[in-house]
């Protein structure tokens, strides 16, 4: 019955026509989702708390004189009854420390610190930094420090 649903349509749907004021039922926002007050301006400055005093106000002497440093990675700290497990006269340093098992790569990265916990019992020769005290341990052991 239908013999012209073979032919190509030749009009063309129309656009929609927005923008045209409340009565085109297009009109308001357009299809622009929220596009009035404070969220269509261009620049809201990132400290804006929406009128509550922002941050900074609120407490002013955090605002600088240093107090917003970045935090230092610690070392990983070592005591000298952890060294007993080397020989006499071997070199301690971060490759051994690693391959002993002691530290990971991760904590290596940060640094190591010998510390004197505990007693050693052995002359070493260690190459990383050392608190005062566990250099007196050392010497008196008979090891040499160089770091």
């Amino acid at each position: 019955m239908n013999t012209l649903s073979h032919l190509t349509k030749t009009a063309q749907k129309q656009k929609k026509r927005l923008g045209r004021g409340l009565g085109s039922g297009r009109g308001s926002k357009s299809g622009r989702g929220t596009t009035r007050h404070q969220t269509a301006r261009e620049d809201i400055p990132l400290h804006f708390e929406g009128g509550q005093n922002r941050m900074v106000k609120r407490f002013p002497l955090l605002r600088g004189k240093a107090r917003n440093k970045a935090v230092a990675p610690k070392p990983v700290l070592i005591s000298l009854t952890q060294l007993n497990t080397f020989k006499k006269g071997e070199v301690v340093n971060l490759a051994s420390l690693l391959e002993k098992g002691m530290i990971r790569e991760k904590e290596g990265k940060r640094g190591v610190k010998i510390v004197a916990n505990g007693v050693l019992k052995i002359a070493l020769n260690v190459e990383l930094p050392v608190s005062q005290s566990a250099q007196k341990h050392i010497e008196n052991a008979g090891g040499t420090i160089s770091s």
